[in-house]
Formats: C-alpha cells, structure tokens, sequence
C-alpha cells in the first residue's frame, strides 16, 4: 500500500500560512505579548504581603468558606518562602490570559451549537479530536508560527483548553427546562431575548464547570509549555526533570498543585448558585408580574408555577404586549 505524505501536506500548509500570513502571526504575537506584559504587572508589581491578603479575599468572596482562606494564605506563604512567587505569577499570568481567550472563543461556539443542530453535528467530532491529540503537538505548530518564549505557550494554551468551555455550554443551555423556554416564548420573547434572559442565566452552573475545566486545562498545559520557554512554574519542573533535581522539581509541582486547588475552589465557587450575587435577573417584584396579565396573576400565586412565571416574566419588559 502506498504511503500518504500527510505530514509532508502539513508541512507545505505551515509554510503556505507563513508565506502569505507572516504579519497576521507577528501582529498576533505582537498583542499576545503586550497582554502577557500588562496582566504579569499587574500581579507582580505588588509584593507578595499585598498579593497574598487579595488572593484571601478572592477566595472568601468566591466560596464564604473560612477553610480555604486560611488555606489560601499558608499555601502561598509558602509559595513565598519556596522563592517561587515570581515563577507562580508568570504562571498565573498565562493561565488568565489563555483561559480567558479560551472562554471568550469557546462559550459563542457553545451557544452556536445549542441552537443549531448543524453546528452542533461539526463541532462534536473536531472537539473529539481535539481532546484526543497529545498535548505535545499542540506545541509544534505554535513554536512554527511564533517561535521560541512566553506566546506559544499561550497560543497553545489556549488551543487546548477551548473544548470544556464549548461542551459544557452546549450542554447547559441544551439542558435548560423546556417548559421554562416554551413560557418565554409565550410572552412573545424573541429567540435572542430567551437565549439572553432565559436559557444563559439558568444554564449558569454548567458554563462556570466549563470555565473551571478551561483553568485546570490551561495549568497543566502551561507546566508543558515550560519547554518551549514559556516560563513559570513549568521552567522550574523542567528544569528539575532535565538536571535531575528532584528537589527543585517538587517544589515546582507543589506550587503548581497549589495554584490548581485554588483556582479549582475559586471558580466552583462562582459556579454555585447560592453564592452567585447575581440570580437578580430571575426575581421580579409581585408588582409588575401581576401587571401583565390577570392570568398570570393568578397562576404566580402557585408554588408550581413560579418558577416558570418568574423566568420569563423579565423577558415580557421587551417583548410586544
């Protein structure tokens, strides 16, 4: 049977895209070091006796749980005491960074896909083979487009963690109560004001699972990215790998197994209902709901239909009476 040259085929598209998009990938390295720049100043400007008191306070606001605020502040006092604080924000620096581009590309695609069976059949097989490809090929085409240092990292980062935020989307807004959608659209919501007002704020705790996948995605990837010269805690355990150093290495791992428990707590506890701030868009005053309409009136004063009544009834503010 005769050879396919896939990886030549490859070869030819990474040079046809240098060829003709060279300055699309240098204006791209181009921000993605400016955002690294700004972001890692802002968290390491402050020295660790200021971060660590803000990082305290992140975590009570996230979860109320005293536990791990002391958590917080022993763990990266320890940090501290490791002389690893500089590596741990460059860390810190390209997980916020990549997650958050992550986020922003993966939860549109996710929304795309809930509300189109098309989409939603193309992007399943491709997020499969996402999820599957080794982690260390995510690296060859980045250092190809962008070279050696922090991007990279980043770019590959990113690429990695976008699948947990598109299939989790998809499959909180999906899971949504269809007796719920089928009220709004009864008010005469629109598809775009149900998806806004209805389905998003419901399927809240799924997406915040996914963005708690794409954080614990972007720190294991990072730790790799350490050798392509992305830096951070990955350049330490690397480091310690290749000199066989095994003390310098565990270091680098406790610190980055730190990071993970924190962020991992941080987000679960944005993604937990009872510790959102902002369920306002599902409470309305008795006043206005009984305004709409008699029937209404009458039903919102049942315990089975509340829930019903009072997620579609913000949506009866826009739509046509």
């Amino acid at each position: 049977m005769p050879r396919i040259q896939v990886g030549q085929y490859v070869n030819d598209m990474i040079e046809f895209l240098l060829r003709h998009l060279g300055g699309v990938f240098d204006g791209l390295a181009s921000a993605a070091t400016s955002a690294v720049d700004a972001v890692y100043w802002v968290v390491h400007t402050p020295p660790s006796g200021v971060m660590i008191p803000v990082f305290a306070v992140i975590a009570w606001l996230a979860t109320r749980h005293w536990q791990l605020v002391v958590f917080t502040v022993l763990a990266f006092l320890l940090v501290d005491s490791m002389e690893l604080w500089t590596a741990t924000m460059q860390t810190l620096t390209v997980v916020l960074i990549a997650a958050t581009a992550a986020v922003v590309i993966g939860v549109p695609i996710g929304m795309w896909a809930a509300t189109s069976g098309r989409v939603s059949a193309v992007a399943r097989p491709v997020l499969d083979f996402m999820q599957t490809l080794p982690v260390f090929v995510y690296l060859i085409p980045s250092v190809f487009f962008f070279g050696i240092g922090v991007v990279p990292g980043v770019v590959s980062t990113t690429a990695f963690a976008i699948p947990p935020a598109v299939r989790l989307t998809e499959l909180g807004i999906r899971q949504v109560d269809q007796e719920i959608v089928e009220a709004a659209h009864a008010f005469g919501s629109r598809p775009r004001q149900v998806l806004r007002q209805v389905q998003l704020p419901l399927a809240m705790p799924s997406i915040m699972a996914g963005v708690n996948q794409v954080i614990m995605l972007a720190l294991s990837m990072v730790v790799i990215a350490g050798m392509v010269g992305a830096g951070g805690l990955g350049e330490v355990v690397v480091r310690g790998v290749t000199q066989l150093d095994i003390g310098a290495g565990f270091e680098g791992g406790l610190s980055v197994v730190i990071m993970a428990i924190f962020l991992d707590r941080v987000t679960s506890g944005l993604g937990t209902p009872g510790l959102r701030p902002r369920r306002l868009w599902l409470r309305r005053p008795a006043a206005t709901a009984t305004s709409s309409s008699d029937s209404v009136s009458a039903d919102h004063e049942s315990a089975d239909l509340e829930p019903t009544v009072a997620g579609a009834g913000d949506l009866v503010k826009g739509a046509p009476s």
